[in-house]
């Protein structure tokens, strides 16, 4: 990686991140928790306890062998299933690929159902 690509992907989450993952490993990023409004308008607190709920996250990088994401795409997982590194100045959380509940990206909607008959 040349020293420009480094820069730019320190500059803004659409650059390319300078890191590679390995085997079924994939970065997500996720919005820092914080206080939450419900769909009546009901302002909910960060320290609020809530049951196990599951956390959207957006796939930054893929290992090789992920075969069920790209990058860009939503995914839905166990925020207490987690490791957090940061790069360049930004948090992430890694995830292996077992992890993830579902995925959601606009290429999933070609009406194939993935069957094969």
């Amino acid at each position: 990686m040349t020293a420009e690509s480094s820069k730019a992907a320190s500059k803004g989450s659409d650059a390319r991140l300078p890191i590679k993952m390995l085997n079924d490993r994939i970065l997500v990023s996720i919005e820092r928790d914080g206080e939450r409004t419900s769909t009546g308008g009901i302002l909910i607190p960060a320290t609020a306890q809530v049951g196990k709920r599951l956390t959207w996250a957006e796939v930054v990088e893929a290992g090789p062998n992920v075969r069920s994401m790209q990058i860009g795409d939503r995914v839905l997982f166990n925020p207490e299933d987690r490791y957090e590194v940061d790069v360049a100045g930004h948090d992430y959380i890694i995830l292996r690929e077992r992890d993830i509940h579902a995925v959601a990206a606009e290429r999933l909607d070609e009406g194939h159902t993935g069957l094969y008959l």
